[in-house]
């Protein structure tokens, strides 16, 4: 009897926990190069060979950096040892909330002394010129420390770099220096009630009337709408072109008449998500960016910055939870039960195929094997869901208690991800989130969308029939 052949694993180390298949008859598959993550010695992850060196194994991958990648992580551990303030993350650590306030406002300012903020921008525009595997490092380093980068996600991240690829200089002069010093706070303007996941279904029209763009229209879903200056928007502005063709990428002043924010309430009473109703609101006509009726090239272009960078750290605060919930396990006698430990090691393992999944993205931009929006689709619908399963798992090991509020009135630190609830809602960090982890398969694109995504562009199957 032959033995049974395994997919690329080694029983002997920690992947064994990982799902295993044996093939029929024990007969090894030919593994196709293209599915194997490798790339070149000396920028980023590598994989001795692409192909399989003997029957179960396939050959070690070096997860090293290249030497200049390592001498960047020394200089950034230094600076987090000077600037963080002394015992920061140790098990005794704490902050009351004036220190907390004092704190975030002086490291901001270190942060930004030390050109830390939007370090991956062009130095001409206030950045580092950081490479690509620098920003990888930076960010890793960030994390192991616990040290927050400053999180204005939707400038520094998103229209940010949009504006540096697509924008005239008129535009970088007029809002870069704002973005880099954060005196501007943004929104996003993509999804409708009628075009979530269908994007290029959106009806909000934009029609030009002498030196102004004059919005009709609505979006949802629309986070910090509620405090931002602007929003970057997407509008029809040619209604006879296809749907794709006829979009335009606008930036748009909010404290105006005609921009009405309705926020709405979630749950657990928190409101960061808001519709924003537009009638009649003008914007200049220098404000679109990448040209007109060009807006879906550009937004594509604005959601592809959230990958690459973070890949290596996305998988570090689901590891955050899993820890605070496996100190309940334990605490609550639950670790004992044979199930509960069970779904305890599944969410482990889970969360290590996240981590793997965040070299191979990695690995595929170092590359340039332009596979990353297949890669984002696997990741984004595997993530969420396993999210919502530790999640459930926390509510289980938490059992009636979890049906009661355990929060302290926001005297608890927040984990990463979590959110405040109302006053008078108090709910404690795994309860809170509980209640976000549900939306995380419908925002970012719904995990049915990111199956069909999966199945057509990645797999080759035959796109989905239209309702007649």
């Amino acid at each position: 009897m032959r033995r049974p052949f395994y997919w690329g694993v080694r029983p002997s180390t920690w992947p064994h926990l990982l799902l295993r298949r044996p093939c029929a008859g024990g007969i090894a598959p030919t593994f196709p190069a293209s599915i194997l993550p490798a790339s070149p010695r000396g920028i980023g992850p590598f994989l001795g060979r692409q192909r399989v060196n003997r029957t179960g194994t396939v050959p070690p991958m070096d997860l090293g950096y290249p030497p200049e990648a390592e001498e960047f992580r020394t200089e950034i551990a230094g600076w987090l040892r000077e600037n963080l303030p002394e015992g920061w993350g140790g098990p005794d650590f704490s902050m009351t909330p004036e220190e907390r306030k004092r704190f975030n406002e002086e490291w901001t300012a270190k942060l930004f002394a030390g050109g830390w903020i939007c370090a991956s921008w062009p130095t001409e525009y206030g950045g580092k010129g950081l490479s690509l595997l620098q920003q990888v490092v930076l960010n890793e380093e960030f994390a192991r420390a616990g040290a927050p980068l400053r999180a204005d996600f939707f400038g520094d991240t998103l229209v940010g770099p949009t504006i540096l690829q697509w924008g005239t200089e008129e535009q970088k002069q007029q809002f870069i220096p704002g973005i880099l010093k954060g005196d501007i706070a943004w929104c996003q303007g993509f999804s409708e009630p009628d075009a979530g996941s269908d994007l290029a279904g959106l009806t909000t029209r934009a029609e030009l009337d002498g030196d102004e763009w004059v919005i009709n229209g609505q979006k949802v879903w629309t986070t910090q709408a509620h405090y931002a200056d602007y929003i970057f928007l997407l509008a029809r502005t040619d209604p006879d072109a296809p749907k794709h063709a006829g979009i335009s990428y606008l930036l748009v002043p909010m404290q105006q008449p005609g921009v009405e924010v309705r926020p709405i309430e979630q749950i657990d009473g928190s409101a960061e998500f808001n519709e924003v109703f537009f009638t009649n609101v003008r914007c200049p006509s220098e404000n679109v960016i990448g040209g007109v009726n060009n807006g879906w090239k550009v937004a594509m272009t604005t959601l592809g910055f959230e990958r690459g960078t973070s890949s290596t750290t996305g998988h570090r605060r689901f590891q955050k939870e899993f820890d605070q919930i496996l100190a309940e396990a334990r605490a609550r006698g639950r670790d004992g039960d044979p199930l509960i430990r069970q779904r305890l090691a599944q969410s482990w393992s889970k969360i290590k195929i996240m981590q793997i999944n965040g070299y191979r993205t990695l690995t595929d931009v170092l590359n340039g094997t332009q596979t990353t929006a297949k890669l984002g689709a696997c990741n984004k619908m595997f993530w969420s869901e396993t999210h919502q399963d530790t999640m459930l798992l926390a509510m289980d090991i938490l059992g009636m208690d979890s049906q009661i509020l355990l929060g302290d009135d926001f005297a608890d630190a927040l984990l990463p991800g979590a959110r405040r609830a109302r006053a008078g809602y108090p709910v404690n960090n795994l309860q809170s989130l509980f209640f976000f982890s549900r939306s995380e398969t419908i925002w970012g694109g719904s995990a049915e969308i990111q199956r069909n995504i999966v199945g057509e562009r990645a797999l080759g199957l035959p796109k989905e029939p239209k309702p007649h």
